[in-house]
């Protein structure tokens, strides 16, 4: 099951031109590693090629996951409706706004066209359709329950979308707010606080302490901006270029993330709320659990659930229960334990993780609802001290004028 794409093996979309066996005029579009294999494609369907051109990348709009979502979506409606396959592309790609997805499912489409399975055709764009993705695809197709499936990825996609979602909002807001508050304080410090420097310059008295220390960072600020601002940016870039490409430093950073007080619980239950949603679609369609497990790794946003996942994987090809497997890790509630033992024991473990994932969606939706309504105040008390004491501290000596007069 091939996963990344080799530079050495990497295809290329060309446009095509020719006749058919009748003498009609066709054209499409492929993806293929040269010309000649295009070429010979063509020819074993009984096409003449007249005209192969290699389309040049293009700068379009990124394919995001909510795209990806959107699309599963459609395909599934469409196919429920009783559409041909082939024909769903053509709506669903002609009638995307991203030019960047239409391409994409047109060369989904043309590999199918020329015989390729759609889970086959899906596997050959790795950076949008994920293992958990394509494994689905290759049930649904095997078990002739595809329309089935579609809409079970589609539902599974969007919750884990809302969750997403849910998580960047909650940090989003703090976030914002420290950054418009370093800008403002910035602000202040390297144009307004010079301005009161110069007028206290022949006041004619000691100034109080906390003016005095304003005035001193406000010097450091005016002095050294480009160093301040240059260095955090910096930091900042190099910060984000390590994590992404820092196994070890995406795995330190997610423990620390769940250590922190308010946000680290709201993570978990999020992590948790993933890895249970993911493992339920795979095991409800027919996916055997070990192999299922693969996708769930992958999945739950975490490096300590991943970690947690491939013991769990080893555990259970040995013989162990999923109940057993997942206590040894110690990284999951008793509460999801019980549900999971419940299900293994009924027979009805898809269920029973589908209501673990319910539960746990709506304790983070009620912990952001919770969060929001908590940092509001306390973010208000911060830019309150923040900016009142800058103000104050300037206008103490303001306050002792008459006594200098």
């Amino acid at each position: 099951m091939a996963t990344t794409v080799k530079k050495e093996g990497k295809e290329f979309s060309f446009l095509w031109e020719g006749r058919d066996k009748s003498g009609k005029q066709v054209k499409g579009e492929m993806r293929a590693k040269g010309e000649a294999i295009v070429n010979a494609t063509l020819r074993r369907q009984g096409i003449i090629v007249s005209k192969i051109q290699k389309q040049r990348l293009s700068r379009d709009k990124k394919i995001t996951e909510k795209d990806i979502a959107l699309f599963t979506r459609q395909l599934a409606t469409m196919m429920k409706a009783g559409v041909p396959l082939l024909q769903s592309f053509d709506i669903v790609a002609k009638g995307h706004s991203n030019p960047a997805v239409t391409k994409l499912l047109m060369s989904v489409k043309a590999d199918v066209e020329t015989g390729s399975s759609l889970n086959q055709s899906f596997r050959k764009h790795p950076l949008y359709f994920d293992a958990l993705f394509c494994n689905l695809i290759g049930a649904g197709e095997q078990a002739g329950i595809l329309e089935s499936l579609l809409d079970r990825l589609a539902t599974y996609k969007e919750k884990i979308l809302a969750i997403k979602g849910k998580i960047k909002s909650a940090m989003f807001y703090p976030t914002a707010v420290v950054v418009v508050a370093f800008i403002i304080t910035s602000i202040i410090m390297i144009f307004v606080i010079p301005a009161f420097k110069t007028l206290f310059s022949n006041f004619g008295a000691d100034l109080p302490a906390p003016t005095l220390f304003v005035m001193a960072i406000s010097d450091f600020f005016v002095a050294y901006w480009w160093a301040i601002f240059g260095g955090l940016g910096i930091g900042l870039y190099s910060f984000f270029y390590t994590w992404k490409r820092s196994v070890k430093m995406q795995h330190t950073m997610d423990l620390l993330l769940l250590k922190i007080p308010i946000f680290g619980e709201l993570i978990r239950k999020s992590s948790i709320a993933r890895w249970t949603r993911t493992l339920s679609t795979m095991f409800a369609a027919g996916v055997p659990l070990v192999e299922s497990l693969d996708s769930v790794a992958g999945a739950s946003g975490n490096f300590l659930y991943a970690e947690a996942t491939k013991k769990i994987q080893i555990d259970v090809s040995s013989g162990t229960s999923l109940t057993t497997a997942m206590q040894n890790t110690a990284v999951f509630p008793n509460m999801v334990l019980q549900m999971v033992s419940i299900g293994e024991e009924s027979g009805a473990l898809d269920s029973m993780l589908g209501k673990v994932a319910d539960f746990y969606e709506e304790e983070v939706d009620n912990a952001v609802d919770a969060l929001s309504s908590l940092m509001e105040p306390i973010i208000m008390v911060v830019l309150g001290t923040l900016i009142g004491g800058l103000v104050i501290a300037m206008y103490l000596p303001i306050f002792k004028m008459g006594q200098v007069v």
